[in-house]
């Protein structure tokens, strides 16, 4: 696993608190696919369990994986009694037990690409529906934008995580959705957008940027720096892009 994906335990307290959590259409949406109640859903790399709160209703049980030890224990703080909890990357787990659903929020980009699928039919029953959401929070002033694109300059070109096969962000369907495309194990493949606007404050923006991998990656020393060169142009308070790309996709029969 990258230095990268493992970047996340020492800021366990300020993911949660400063990343987003996830609207109730998210939910509405993947149960609109499915067609029928979703009793049992893995989730992958869970992180602090902000989507985790969102699928874990009564009538489902959610059991949530994690790789880092400090994002479970926080998580396991954050999400009621009857969840389910394992250390374990997605690599680690072991066919065994089906799933109705399996989904990763903002997660799947670290997992290895070698047998993803076949490994990912292989945790779901047949029919069974496989979902991956996330996407950029962005700031929606375009002028605001830039001050803070120039402000990062010299630190970092950009803090975009670019897509993991290459598609090109003009392309009508966005990866993963490509990548199910292709593969003998899925069909039905949909992408959607679930639209978000959010506000925030200029502290919590930066506490946002805090745990966004590209930084987290710096020299503390430039990590400082970086953030105080955005505070100066930053206003008080702002407004943020913060749209969900879907990803829908259900595992054949009889595979």
């Amino acid at each position: 696993m990258s230095t990268r994906a493992l970047s996340f335990g020492t800021i366990a307290e300020a993911y949660e608190r400063f990343r987003p959590g996830y609207p109730v259409e998210l939910f509405d949406t993947v149960t609109a696919y499915a067609g029928r109640p979703i009793r049992t859903a893995l989730e992958i790399g869970a992180g602090t369990g902000k989507a985790t709160r969102l699928f874990a209703r009564p009538g489902t049980t959610v059991t949530a994986t994690e790789p880092d030890g400090s994002m479970l224990a926080e998580l396991r703080k954050q999400v009621p009694a009857h969840v389910r909890t394992v250390r374990a990357a997605f690599e680690d787990l072991r066919p065994g037990e089906r799933y109705g659903l399996v989904y990763a929020a903002a997660a799947l980009h670290w997992t290895d690409p070698e047998g993803r699928w076949s490994r990912m039919a292989a945790l779901l029953e047949p029919g069974g529906v496989f979902a991956s959401f996330g996407g950029p929070v962005q700031l929606a002033d375009p002028a605001v934008a830039e001050a803070v694109r120039a402000a990062r300059a010299p630190f970092l070109d950009s803090d975009d995580i670019p897509s993991p096969d290459g598609t090109p962000p003009e392309h009508a369907m966005q990866w993963p959705g490509t990548e199910l495309q292709r593969s003998e194990w899925f069909t039905d493949v949909q992408q959607s957008v679930v639209e978000r606007r959010l506000t925030m404050s200029a502290g919590d923006y930066i506490g946002h940027l805090s745990t966004v991998s590209a930084y987290l990656v710096l020299p503390a020393s430039a990590r400082e720096q970086v953030f105080s060169q955005i505070t100066q142009v930053l206003p008080e308070t702002v407004e943020l892009a913060a749209d969900i790309t879907v990803h829908l996709a259900r595992r054949g029969h009889g595979q």
